[in-house]
C-alpha cells in the first residue's frame, strides 16, 4: 500500500468529519487502535485480547518495549538500553504476568558501595551517609503537612554536609531524570516507595517483550495524524485505520512535539498538561571490562562523595558479566549526551579513574552510550512534573470526546517513571474503553477500579 500523504489523509478526513456516524460494526472498523508497543501498549492489548475485542497494536519503531528494551548484539550479553531495575517485584504486574517464563529473576543487592576519592568510605562516613538518607526520606514524609508546592530541592535538609550533592543526585537525576530544583515536591512525595528491587538476567526488556507474543504488533508503522471528529480515523504509514477508540501510549515529549497531528487539535488543557510532564534525561554509558578490574561484586551499585552535579552512579558486573553501566542523568546527563557518544565514553573513563585509579582506563575494551533524548520515538527518559503542576497527570487521564484515552508511565500518579506504572496505566486505559463499550460494569471511566482503590488505600 502506498504511503499516505498528509494531503490525502486530510481529504479522507473531510468525509469522516461529516455528522453521519459509521455503523457500529462496520467491516472496515475495529474496536481499538493502540499507538505504541511499550509496556502500556502491551498491557492494554492483553486486556483487550482477554475481553475478545478487536484491536491493532502499532509501533513506530522497529522493536517492542519502548523505553524498556534489551540488546544482545552490542556486547554479546543482555544489555538493557533503558529500564533495568524491576521495582517492588511482589506487586509489579510485569513480573506477575510473566509467570513461569523461564527467566532468571533475582534480588538486587540492598547495600551500596561508597567512594570518597580513590578509597572506600570509612565506617563513620557510611554511618553519616545512611543518616543523611534517613533524614532526606523523613523530609519527604513531612511534606504532607505543606500547603503549597515547591521545588523538590527545598525538601532536602540543608545541613547534610559532605553528602549534600550525593543526596541531590540520588533523589533527583538518578530517581527522576531531572534536577531536584526543577520538579514538584508534591509529585516526588507522592511517588510510591521502592521497597525492594530485582534484576532479570536475560534483561528487563526481554522479559517485557515476551508479553507481546501473540498480539500481532505491527512494527515500523508511525502515526501521522488522528482525526477524532464525528468519527475516528488514524493515518499511518500503511494507510488509514478506522476504529471506535484509540489508546495513545506515546511519551509526553512525543505528544507535545507535534509529530502526531490531531484533527481537531488537542485541547489546550491537554497540551499544557503534556508540557508540564516533560521527560528528563537518563543515559547508560556501558563499558566492557573483563576480569573484574574494579574488584567489585555482581550488580554492585557505587556512588561517590561528589562535590557537584557532574557525577554518576556505577552498576558493576551486571548480572555477573563484564558489563559495567555508568549512569548519568538530569541536566548534566542531557548536556553530556548532546556532545556525543565519544564525549560520554571519555567522561566515564575519567570518572572511573578518579575513583579507582588511572589504570582502569586500559581495562575498558568496548563502550556504548545511549541517548534517549534524541531518540525520535521517545525524546527522553521518564516524566517528572514541574513545580506547581502536580495535577497534570490527572488531566491527561481525561479521555478526549469518549474516543481517545492516554496511557503510559506519565499517567500513573504513584509509579510514574517505572515500567510497572506504565503497565498498570495501559491496563486501566483498556478497562476504561471496555466500560465505554459496555463490556465492563460497576464503575465509570473516571473512577478508580477496585484494584486501584486498594492500591491508593495502601499508599495513604
Amino acid at each position: 500500500m502506498p504511503k499516505l500523504s498528509r494531503r490525502s489523509f486530510l481529504a479522507a478526513s473531510a468525509v469522516l468529519a461529516a455528522p453521519a456516524v459509521l455503523p457500529r460494526a462496520s467491516a472496515a472498523e475495529i474496536d481499538v487502535i493502540i499507538v505504541g508497543a511499550g509496556a502500556a501498549g502491551i498491557a492494554a492489548a492483553r486486556q483487550l485480547a482477554a475481553a475478545n475485542r478487536s484491536f491493532r497494536l502499532i509501533e513506530a519503531s522497529n522493536r517492542v518495549g519502548g523505553r524498556c528494551t534489551t540488546d544482545t548484539k552490542i556486547f554479546g550479553v543482555p544489555f538493557d538500553l533503558g529500564a533495568h531495575w524491576i521495582h517492588n517485584p511482589d506487586r509489579n504486574p510485569v513480573t506477575a504476568s510473566a509467570g513461569k517464563s523461564g527467566f532468571d529473576i533475582y534480588p538486587a543487592p540492598r547495600a551500596q558501595t561508597l567512594r570518597v576519592g580513590q578509597r572506600k568510605a570509612r565506617d563513620s562516613e557510611m554511618e553519616t551517609f545512611l543518616a543523611a538518607t534517613f533524614r532526606t526520606h523523613r523530609a519527604l514524609g513531612d511534606l504532607s503537612k505543606a500547603k503549597a508546592d515547591m521545588p523538590a530541592a527545598r525538601l532536602l535538609p540543608q545541613d547534610l554536609g559532605d553528602w549534600q550533592a550525593a543526596m541531590e543526585f540520588m533523589l533527583g537525576p538518578l530517581a527522576t531524570g531531572k534536577d531536584l530544583k526543577d520538579i514538584s515536591a508534591f509529585d516526588l512525595a507522592r511517588a510510591a516507595e521502592r521497597e525492594s528491587d530485582v534484576f532479570c538476567k536475560q534483561g528487563y526488556g526481554a522479559l517485557l517483550g515476551t508479553l507481546a507474543t501473540g498480539l500481532g504488533v505491527q512494527l515500523g508503522m508511525p502515526v501521522a495524524a488522528i482525526n477524532w471528529g464525528h468519527n475516528l480515523a488514524v493515518a499511518t504509514s500503511a494507510g488509514t485505520i478506522l476504529a471506535r477508540a484509540v489508546i495513545m501510549t506515546v511519551s509526553t515529549n512525543v505528544l507535545g512535539s507535534g509529530t502526531i497531528e490531531f484533527i481537531p487539535p488537542l485541547p489546550q488543557r491537554q497540551r499544557d498538561a503534556a508540557e508540564r510532564l516533560t521527560l528528563g534525561a537518563y543515559e547508560h554509558i556501558a563499558l566492557d571490562m573483563p576480569g573484574n578490574p574494579l574488584d567489585l561484586q555482581r550488580d554492585d551499585l557505587v556512588f561517590e562523595q561528589s562535590t557537584g552535579p557532574r557525577t554518576a552512579a556505577l552498576l558493576a558486573n551486571v548480572s555477573g558479566t563484564s558489563l559495567h553501566l555508568v549512569e548519568v542523568a538530569g541536566s548534566f546527563g542531557r548536556e553530556l549526551a548532546k556532545k556525543g557518544e565519544a564525549a560520554m565514553a571519555d567522561f566515564a573513563r575519567n570518572w572511573l579513574a578518579s575513583l579507582f585509579g588511572s589504570d582502569v582506563k586500559s581495562a575498558i575494551k568496548r563502550s556504548h552510550a545511549t541517548n534517549w533524548s534524541v531518540d525520535p520515538f521517545t525524546l527522553g527518559a521518564m516524566s517528572a512534573v514541574s513545580i506547581g503542576n502536580s495535577g497534570a497527570r490527572k488531566i491527561l487521564l481525561e479521555p478526549l470526546g469518549g474516543k481517545i484515552w492516554f496511557a503510559g508511565e506519565a499517567l500513573h500518579e504513584t509509579q510514574w517513571g517505572t515500567v510497572g506504572g506504565a503497565w498498570e496505566s495501559g491496563t486501566s486505559a483498556a478497562e476504561a474503553v471496555l466500560r465505554k463499550f459496555g463490556a465492563l460494569k460497576g464503575t465509570d471511566e473516571n473512577r478508580p477500579t477496585r484494584r486501584r482503590r486498594r492500591r491508593n488505600e495502601h499508599n495513604e
